[in-house]
């Protein structure tokens, strides 16, 4: 009885597989992968404007627990460690946020740079319809990442997770570079991040657009890329910290991660993309 039971497990294993179709297994055609992401953004522009905008207003929340995770890490570990080895404990800790995000279904406005252009891309939506939502999906994220900023500058010093010095050294780690280089590195970040969303949509499980989200931002985090949403927690808390961190050098920051940002996943991924999905 033990034998039987015992091989048992592995045919009915092999019956399982059997049973699910090849289609299953298949990496998605470049076609499908935009016919789906095409209807994903045409359900946010389905959407209530409210229902948009505290889906998006969360993300801003929930992003902000990267910051937590990295601010805590740079405290407990910046004077043991070199800064070779800190720069990894922070890029480690730089996902957890877009998990929550991603996986949660929440609105974040570098995924939508590329998602929300490509119905207009294909006649569905006007342009104007764009701006409305990436200005709900932008202002939303801000929002919330200020009230998470609020937060954590308020308690974390006093229960010593994060130390006052810290929230100058994230913020000046993302201010301390002249426009173009926040540009320029806005703009790969921007263009990782709408990949990040096509990776996702071709993906079947759960598990591997896990695998992706923590591939895909460890790079960011670890090569410092500008990310206007997270970074804009950094720095916004650098601003209320720091007196070395001034209301110029946050909006510096904010405008030019913004714009490279938003060309970078609209520019070489919408854009190209599309191309590659309906003309070639």
């Amino acid at each position: 009885m033990f034998a039987v039971r015992f091989f048992s497990v592995p045919q009915a294993f092999m019956r399982a597989r059997k049973d699910i179709s090849p289609e299953a297994n298949r990496p998605k055609e470049v076609n499908q992968i935009l016919e789906e992401q095409i209807d994903m953004g045409l359900k946010e522009f389905n959407r209530s404007n409210t229902g948009l905008f505290i889906s998006a207003f969360a993300a801003g929340l929930e992003i902000g627990f990267s910051v937590l995770f990295m601010g805590t890490i740079y405290t407990m570990f910046s004077e043991h460690v070199s800064p070779e080895g800190l720069n990894i404990y922070l890029a480690l800790c730089y996902p957890i946020g877009f998990i929550f995000v991603i996986i949660g279904r929440s609105e974040l406005f570098t995924e939508h740079t590329a998602l929300a252009l490509l119905p207009v891309l294909d006649g569905s939506v006007k342009i104007k319809q764009l701006f409305t939502l990436w200005g709900l999906v932008y202002s939303g994220n801000l929002i919330g990442g200020y009230i998470f900023s609020l937060i954590i500058s308020a308690i974390g010093p006093d229960v010593g997770f994060i130390a006052d010095e810290t929230f100058y050294e994230l913020a000046h780690k993302l201010t301390k570079y002249e426009w173009d280089t926040i540009f320029y590195s806005a703009l790969l970040a921007g263009w990782m991040m709408g990949l990040l969303g096509w990776l996702v949509t071709s993906s079947q499980e759960t598990i591997s657009r896990i695998l992706l989200i923590i591939l895909v931002t460890l790079i960011i985090g670890l090569a410092g890329l500008h990310h206007c949403i997270i970074g804009s927690i950094e720095v916004f808390s650098g601003l209320i910290k720091s007196p070395d961190i001034g209301i110029a050098e946050y909006m510096k920051f904010q405008f030019w991660a913004t714009l490279g940002n938003a060309i970078g996943g609209a520019v070489f991924v919408a854009v190209l993309k599309y191309s590659h999905g309906r003309f070639f």
